[in-house]
């Protein structure tokens, strides 16, 4: 079974843990902005599972933009390192940490 979207970003940002990722994504004809940090996601605009088993970001889930920012973020003062990627650009970066 392939690894999902959701997890593959989670076990980026364990690869580097200095680094946030900000994901804006479609989910059920809404757009939501989901962080990702160390491993774990959380959404910033619905409420997020308490069971980390439920993904944040479901399969479905269309991908719009991900931004790369320094850790530790401040939501007042975003520290970014890439801004506006696709999942195609994004993918690039999985590979080279072998996610």
């Amino acid at each position: 079974m392939a690894i999902s979207i959701g997890r593959r970003l989670e076990e980026y940002t364990i690869k580097r843990p200095q680094e946030v990722l900000i994901v804006t994504a479609e989910i059920a004809g809404e757009e939501d902005q989901i962080t990702i940090f160390k491993g774990f996601s959380s959404s910033l605009v619905r409420s997020t599972p308490f069971d980390p088993d439920i993904p944040v970001l479901p399969t479905d889930a269309k991908i719009v933009t991900i931004d790369r920012v320094a850790s530790p973020y401040n939501p007042d003062a975003p520290r970014y390192l890439q801004q506006g990627l696709t999942w195609e650009t994004m993918q690039q970066l999985l590979s080279e940490v072998g996610v």
